[in-house]
Parts: structure tokens; sequence; C-alpha cells
């Protein structure tokens, strides 16, 4: 008869390999979206520069300051333009009515549900997006999750710890 100590043992060494494989598959898994989300990047820029281009007056339209948040190294842009209005969610409306910006936070927090992961603070978000979370960068997030909150698309679980809506999971809307 086995005995308890070594059932345990067992047990243990299971769970650490375990552990062990799952960590190296987060490790792939991160590495490939680091790769995926700067090609991602790359071609809002070529986008943004054809735009650029093609617009009204081509070239020469292109000033140095309308071309800031194409510097911008960071995932994320500065605050929300005055036209990008965030609509009260409500069944079938799709996460493309939303600019880029509240997409990504809604995305990032559709996969930790999906992981069955919990609520996600804005300085966890802005970790997720890459960017440092100095207070600016950290309240920048904060204002758009409240906002996204006051419309109906998250819900803040406890201060400061959001969560997607129920309803409004999915890229597609309300399925």
């Amino acid at each position: 008869m086995p005995s308890v100590s070594g059932l345990l043992e067992e047990r243990e060494l299971a769970a650490r390999r375990r552990v062990d494989g799952l960590r190296e598959e987060a490790d792939r898994v991160q590495a490939e979206l680091l790769v995926a989300e700067q090609d991602w990047k790359e071609w809002v820029i070529a986008r943004s520069r054809v735009g650029e281009v093609l617009g009204p007056g081509g070239a020469e339209d292109a000033t140095p300051d309308s071309t800031v948040g194409l510097r911008d190294t960071g995932p994320l842009s500065g605050p929300a333009k005055p036209k990008s209005v965030v609509p009260v969610w409500r069944e079938g409306l799709a996460w493309s009515v939303l600019s880029l910006d509240y997409q990504r936070i809604l995305r990032v927090l559709s996969d930790r549900q999906r992981l069955g992961q919990g609520p996600l603070t804005c300085q966890d978000m802005a970790a997720a997006f890459g960017i440092d979370p100095v207070p600016a960068k950290v309240e920048t997030l904060r204002s758009k999750a409240k906002r996204l909150v006051a419309r109906g698309w998250l819900a803040e679980s406890a201060p400061g710890q959001f969560t997607l809506l129920p309803g409004a999971s999915g890229p597609g809307g309300g399925s």
C-alpha cells in the first residue's frame, strides 16, 4: 500500500509539471502577441499615411502636429477626439461603433472573461497594453473605462475594478 506522503508527492509533481507547461505556453502566446501587435501598429500607420497622401490636399496638409498620434509609441492614443462619442450600449450594437482605444479595452476584458479571470484594474490594463503605468496614462484609461461603465458597456464590480457586461460581449455586439 503506497504511503500518503508518496501519493501527495506524486500529485504535487503532476501539478508542478502542468504549471510549468502552462507557463511555457503562456510565454509562447505572449511572444506571438507582441509580434502581432507590432504588425497591427505598422498597418495602422500605413493606413494613416496613405490617408494623408490621398486626402484632400495630399501631403501638403500634413503638418508636424497632425502626425503626433502616429509617433506615439504607446498602444493607446491620447484623449478621445471630440467626435469620438461612446454610445449607450443596446442589444445588437457592435464594438465597431467605438474608437480603437475603447475597442481594445473591451477586447482585453473579453479575453479575461473568456479565460475565467476576474476584474481588471486600470494599472493592469496599462500593463496589458504595454504602456508604463504612470499616473497620467492610468488616468486616461480610467476615464475611458468609467465612460464605458456610464454607457453600459462595462461594469465596475468594485471601485477601480472593471469587467465586461454579459450583454456587451463579443466584437459583433449583443451576441
